[in-house]
Parts: C-alpha cells; structure tokens; sequence
C-alpha cells in the first residue's frame, strides 16, 4: 500500500477518535453559551427635552456618532428631567438626559448615572427695578418657576422650600419665553431659568433694562446644601465685551446635566455612550474646562459600576482595537474558554494514551490469531490443516500490511510483520516435511 493511501486512513483513525472529544466540547460550548449575557441592542431610545433645547441638540450629534458604531439612537422629544425620570423608571426609553436634583429618591427604581455633562446655571431674574440679594425676599410675589415636568421647576421649589418662601407666594405655570413676557408686562416678579448662557433667551434678559440678573451671595451655603449644585463665576463683560454685560461679576448656582439609564441597560453600551460624550463634551465651554466632562462628579444618582471602571481604566481593551461588534462577541464569549480549556486540557492527556491503546490492541488481536496458527504455539489444538493456516497467516500479513501507523509505532508493527513471517515459513517448513513424508 502507497504512502497517500496509508495518509487518509491515518487521518480516519484519528478523526474516529477525535469525534466523541469534538462532540463533548461542542456541547459544553453550547451550554456555556446558554449563560452568555445577550447581545447588546443594535436600537436604544433616548429622552431629551424640548425639540429647541439643549438635549434635544445633543442627542443628535450622539446619534450621529452611534451611528458610526452601529447603533441607531432615537432622540424622543419630552417636557424635560422630570418627564425623562418617569419614562426611564417606566422602561419606555433606554437612555436619557436628566438635570441634577430632578428626583431626589429616584434611586428606589434603580435609575444609574453614566456621568455629569455639562453645566446648567440657574438664572434667576426679578423685574419691577429691582436686584434680589436672596431669595427669601420673593416671598408673597408672584413667581414663575419653569413649566411643569421641567428640572427648572424641580430645582427652583426645592430652593425656595428652603427659604420658607413656597406658602407665600404664587406660582406661574409659564414656559421660558411666556415667562419672560409676563416679567417685561410686570405680571410676575421673577422668573428661574435653567439655561445655556448662550441661549438666545438669556442674553435677551441679561439685556433687558425691565429684568435684573440675581447674584447668589450665599451661593456656597447652597452648594454645601445640595450636593448637586455648583458654585460658578460669570465674569463681568463675558456675555458681551463691547457693551460689558454683565456689568459687574454675578455668582450663580448650576446643577448638571447628567446622563441616566435604567438598571437593565447593557453594560457594552455603557462605554459606548461615554465615548460619545467625550467627543461630544470634552471640548469645554463657557464654564467647562477642556476634558473635565464627562465626569464621576456633580451626579443626580448612583454612578454605574460599568462606568466607574471606564472612568478609571478607559474604553475596553478590545475595543481599542476592534469594531465595537467584534470587540462586544468576544467579551461575551469569554465565559466560553473556561470550558474550552477545563476540557481540552484532559482530553490533549487522554487522546495519546486512548490512541496508542488503540493500535496496540490490534496489534495485540493479530498476536493472538498468529498463535492459533503457529506449529510452536496453538495449531495442534485448532484443528486447523497447514493449508488453512497458511492462508490465515497470509490474510493476518495483509491485514496488517494495510494498518496505518505513525512512526512511532512502527518497531511494534515490523516485530509482528517478522514474526508472521517466521510462523508462515515455520509453516512452510511442515507442509514439505510432510509433503516428504
């Protein structure tokens, strides 16, 4: 038999081995899967706030870098933080951008902070001429603290309960710019605003003769109070250099922007939307440094385990190097190596002796029949004539002249070939003497 003959029945025998291991592997593979986390969603919803607004501004640049991920964002318009709350708690969206100090106890429904974004500064505005050193002086005014389901609300009924101003006044349930009419007509004596110095709403009122901008004087006492509040600094002149507004400098108090998710969101996102806030973010503005947002700091709720460790380690190690799809698989398979190498480890032992084992038992069956018809061994007793057992011994040489073997066992396969030779020309040797006889 040629050598490319032997090779493919090598290869069986081996593969005859191979299988039940192959099988038994494949198997723990598939049970190992079963307790593979899923896979992340290739679709998460994200609530903002007003389609004018910040949020919503935001949430379309973190779509369009998603998207270079893979993964489509849905940017769903709200009434703002308050409403976000309820839609996270109620599972109706995975993401969202709630404002600090929104829902002091929304930890009871497991809601979890990825980061701190960006500053919020509250305005607050008095008209009829004159400036508010403290707000315990609004008391028994009317007041518009930002329309329902809006942080600005949230915040500004929180600061004035601490005044003792809540059981005297009145309160106007008027959005920013209704508000801002109603202080210029004189129909309310002050107005919060939660708002980018930027907006186009802020500078109207900073420049506005009938509206005065409130400095907090005890803006520290407030940040002490509340830990989601910051102390900020709004230089003078910084609005507008050539007309010096504001023209002197004004503290004020800023709670931040954070984003929330519910507590079944997937952790491969997590990291995910903070690589989007960095770039989205990272830049600073008016009171952000460069690279100080996103950050663990200034957070509405608990911050995520998840993004605890992007915070202090950074992005994933694969996914430093590896599509975000390809980087998330093998995360998730890595359960699977555990009974990978619990298995394959015994079975590299197991298969060499269980293959060895095998070509010597054969080796050994063919022993056994040669003795049967060996004149020196079993012969007299098998009743077999010397005719019969020549061809026996030449059907045993056949067979054994057709057995792969790798060379390791090739001295075991030649002894038995030499020793069927000898039995045949033992056998030989008879048949003549007899023939003589």
């Amino acid at each position: 038999m040629s050598a490319t003959q032997a090779k493919p029945r090598t290869y069986a025998e081996v593969a005859k081995l191979a299988a039940p291991a192959l099988l038994v592997t494949l198997l723990a593979f598939g049970l190992a899967y079963y307790f593979v986390g899923p896979a992340p969603p290739d679709r998460i919803a994200i609530a903002t706030g007003e389609r004018d607004g910040a949020y919503y501004h935001f949430a379309e640049r973190y779509r369009e870098v998603l998207a270079g991920f893979g993964v489509d964002l849905e940017v769903r318009p709200t009434a703002g933080s308050a409403e976000n709350v309820r839609l996270l708690a109620g599972g109706e969206v995975d993401v969202a951008f709630v404002q600090g100090g929104v829902a002091s106890d929304a930890g009871d429904v497991g809601l979890l902070t990825l980061g701190s974004l960006f500053y919020e500064p509250l305005w607050v505005f008095s008209g009829g001429g004159g400036e508010l050193s403290r707000l315990s002086e609004l008391r028994g005014m009317q007041i518009a603290p930002g329309p329902l389901g809006s942080g600005t609300r949230a915040v500004a009924l929180r600061l004035l309960e601490d005044n003792g101003v809540l059981d005297s006044a009145s309160l106007a349930d008027l959005p920013g710019r209704e508000a801002a009419d109603a202080l210029e007509a004189g129909r309310v004596d002050a107005l919060f605003l939660i708002a980018s110095p930027r907006s186009p709403l802020i500078r109207d009122l900073v420049t506005a003769e009938s509206a005065s901008l409130m400095s907090f004087e005890r803006a520290d006492a407030y940040t002490r109070t509340h830990r989601f509040l910051s102390r900020l600094t709004l230089p003078e002149g910084v609005i507008d250099l050539s007309a010096n507004i504001p023209p002197r400098e004004i503290v004020l108090v800023s709670p931040t922007a954070n984003l929330v998710v519910g507590p079944d969101f997937h952790p491969a996102l997590v990291d995910l939307l903070l690589q989007a806030a960095a770039q989205v973010h990272g830049a600073g503005g008016l009171f952000e440094q460069p690279g100080e947002f996103p950050s663990p700091s200034y957070l509405a709720f608990p911050l995520s385990p998840e993004a605890r460790r992007h915070y202090k380690h950074g992005p994933p190690f694969l996914q430093r190097f590896l599509p975000f799809w390809a980087a998330t698989l093998v995360d998730r398979l890595k359960v699977m190596l555990i009974p990978l190498f619990a298995l394959l480890i015994p079975l590299f032992r197991v298969m060499p002796p269980v293959y060895r084992w095998r070509v010597r038992s054969r080796i050994y069956r063919w022993y056994k029949e040669l003795r049967a018809v060996d004149p020196g061994g079993e012969l007299e007793g098998s009743g077999l004539e010397l005719d019969e057992a020549l061809a026996e011994a030449t059907r045993i040489e056949s067979e054994v002249s057709g057995v792969p073997a790798p060379p390791s066992y090739a001295r075991e396969l030649y002894d038995l070939r030499v020793h069927i030779d000898l039995v045949r020309t033992k056998l030989q040797e008879r048949q003549a003497s007899e023939g003589r006889e």
